[in-house]
């Protein structure tokens, strides 16, 4: 049992982003991440671009852009991401141009996050995926920064499709106490436990990606 933060599973099931974002999903699988995202009572269900709409009565829908690999030109991010909130998405998680964090040219980062914001305007909440494994401290709190310039929502860790790994505590302290609550922390990648989950809501996470939703919140009290 899940004890670190004292949190209940509905507390827990209000701070995750059911998520199937897998290349080879799909419409019934979708229709069946909605229904368990229902079930669960979690707050969102995140799901590829491409499978948009999504009826999801009571759950937030939110979708990508720029994944996995954050590699595509910053217009096409923009594109992405405005075409999926004609299309019901709430929510949208950007990849950046990691290999310019990596180079410490922020000022890259910056503009490809802005290029994206200006695309939905504020319609729909941004949320910036910085692929922290892959990054030194230095470049997570610059790209951090970046990010809040540029106006997003939320800076997240990671896609869960990278070799380097997913969500971990240090990253999400650090990203946390450099936004310092002005933006939601999103921990993503690899959580699938409710104990490394508790410890990421203790580093300072405010929303949790999961695709293993059900087995996490079984580790919550009621």
């Amino acid at each position: 049992m899940a004890d670190s933060v004292s949190l209940t599973r509905s507390e827990v099931a209000a701070m995750i982003d059911h998520t199937l974002l897998a290349p080879e999903a799909t419409s019934a699988d979708v229709t069946a991440l909605v229904a368990e995202a229902r079930e669960l009572g979690v707050y969102a269900v995140c799901v590829s671009p491409a499978m948009l709409p999504v009826r999801a009565p009571g759950v937030v829908v939110a979708t990508v852009a720029g994944f996995p690999s954050g590699k595509h030109h910053s217009l096409i991010k923009g594109a992405e991401a405005r075409l999926a909130v004609d299309q019901g998405a709430a929510e949208v998680d950007m990849v950046i141009d990691i290999g310019a964090a990596v180079a410490g040219d922020y000022a890259a980062v910056l503009a490809d996050i802005i290029v994206v914001r200006e695309a939905i305007d504020q319609r729909a909440v941004l949320k910036v995926i910085i692929e922290s494994a892959a990054l030194t401290d230095e470049a997570i709190v610059e790209v951090c920064r970046a990010a809040e310039q540029a106006g997003a929502d939320f800076v997240k860790t990671s896609t869960g499709f990278h070799p380097t790994g997913g969500a971990d505590p240090h990253a999400v302290r650090l990203m946390a106490d450099t936004v310092g609550g002005r933006l939601g922390i999103k921990a993503s990648g690899g959580i699938r436990t409710a104990e490394a989950a508790a410890e990421l809501i203790t580093a300072g996470a405010t929303r949790l990606g999961l695709s293993r939703s059900r087995a996490v919140l079984d580790g919550f009290p009621e």
